[in-house]
């Protein structure tokens, strides 16, 4: 679809150019925003998702299968949700104009203000206890484990949310780059991994957030 949409528009992403935002648009729209997040976001939860799975076997046997897809049942539910959320967003950047068809920011102004709450939430407490919780699977899994089928699903739901409340504000950068640019949902999608999976990922979230406070003013005053 994004290499359609960069190139003659005549395939896959000729409905994105419509112009009424009915109820099948916006369907197909938050379509492809749940199937970006989820493509992102589920490397970066394959080690809460690898160490509940072998603690689900020791405990069930075969049927330690099942919890592991529940789990992960609610985390992609949770950023499908998001995709939701995501869809609003852009339906009221469009009714504004503030977006292209390639789906970016056209006023360097917005672009700016995006940089700037982006940034300016890397470095907040929530941030970083967000950041923290993802970092550490097995005290999450020691702390939250509960058995069943509904337990497990239930833990994918809270370890959802600890990843939106961690990556939520990245993402609001996929407006400034361009929604279809593979090369930025790639760069995105290495960077959210290098902080949830890295030692190094806290302090990979604070020097970003300052490099983009420092890039909003740069656009700003140019």
């Amino acid at each position: 679809m994004a290499r359609d949409m960069y190139g003659p528009m005549t395939g896959a992403s000729r409905w994105m150019m419509t112009a009424a935002w009915d109820g099948p648009y916006l369907f197909l729209l938050w379509l492809m925003w749940a199937v970006m997040m989820i493509g992102m976001m589920l490397p970066s939860a394959s080690p809460i998702l690898l160490i509940a799975g072998a603690a689900a076997r020791r405990q069930y046997g075969a049927g330690g299968a099942r919890h592991v897809y529940a789990m992960a049942s609610g985390y992609v539910l949770v950023w499908a949700i998001f995709s939701g959320a995501a869809t609003a967003v852009e339906w009221a950047l469009a009714r504004t104009r503030l977006v292209s068809p390639m789906m970016e920011l056209t006023s360097a102004n917005a672009s700016a203000i995006v940089l700037v709450i982006a940034g300016v939430y890397q470095l907040t407490p929530l941030k970083q206890a967000c950041l923290a919780s993802c970092q550490a699977p097995h005290a999450f899994l020691m702390s939250r484990w509960r058995s069943g089928v509904g337990g497990a699903f239930r833990m994918g739901l809270e370890h959802g949310a600890y990843c939106v409340g961690c990556c939520w504000a990245i993402m609001l950068l996929l407006f400034v780059g361009g929604v279809m640019n593979l090369a930025v949902i790639a760069a995105l999608t290495v960077f959210v991994a290098f902080e949830k999976l890295t030692p190094f990922g806290t302090y990979g979230a604070r020097v970003s957030g300052v490099l983009l406070v420092i890039l909003a003013g740069w656009m700003l005053l140019r």
